[in-house]
């Protein structure tokens, strides 16, 4: 039980110092904005694939790792996950 409020806390903290940061230098709010918008592009083109996966046979999860890499990776991210997916099935 105490765990989970030390976890909140944690969670609460952490919220505010990233705030803290974003408002106090606009170089680290468009660096955090810019993030946001390449997690957002990277779930879209998850989520455009696995529309189309009646069309070519490949499922990726949404999930924090695919997400991350393709957040990273871009378009060659998901074709780097989308090969590893059949070259291990």
């Amino acid at each position: 039980m105490y765990l989970k409020f030390i976890v909140w806390g944690l969670l609460l903290f952490s919220s505010l110092m990233l705030l803290l940061i974003v408002f106090r230098n606009r170089s680290a709010g468009r660096l955090v904005s810019a993030l946001g918008l390449n997690v957002v592009i990277a779930a879209f083109l998850l989520y455009v694939l696995n529309l189309l996966s009646t069309y070519t046979h490949v499922e990726l999860p949404i999930n924090t790792a695919t997400l991350g890499t393709v957040t990273v990776l871009g378009i060659p991210g998901v074709l780097l996950l989308a090969g590893l997916k059949l070259a291990l099935l």
